[in-house]
């Protein structure tokens, strides 16, 4: 995997977290998903840092994603479904740099 394709899915997780921000989405998961949302999004701010940077931060949005545990909307549900993916795929193509 290159650089260009962790940057890709860095930015649809960024995207799909950005997307539950106009939802009705639960008070509690609205903060989790907020800060996750921050952290991807400063990663998008400018070209990737290094790798071990990167997954120190992904691993910090793994750690809110995890205290997400439903929204209260269908399509909120659906974007953290997709973000959650996304971050796998990321954190999996970090790993496989080793």
């Amino acid at each position: 995997m290159t650089d260009s394709d962790l940057q890709q899915l860095v930015e649809a997780l960024q995207e799909h977290l950005a997307a539950t921000a106009t939802l009705p989405v639960r008070e509690d998961a609205s903060r989790w998903l907020g800060e996750a949302e921050a952290v991807a999004t400063d990663l998008t701010t400018a070209p990737l840092p290094s790798a071990d940077v990167t997954r120190t931060r992904l691993g910090h949005v793994e750690h809110l994603l995890e205290q997400v545990d439903g929204t209260d909307d269908a399509e909120a549900d659906r974007h953290v479904e997709a973000a959650r993916e996304s971050l796998a795929e990321a954190l999996a193509a970090l790993d496989g740099q080793n």
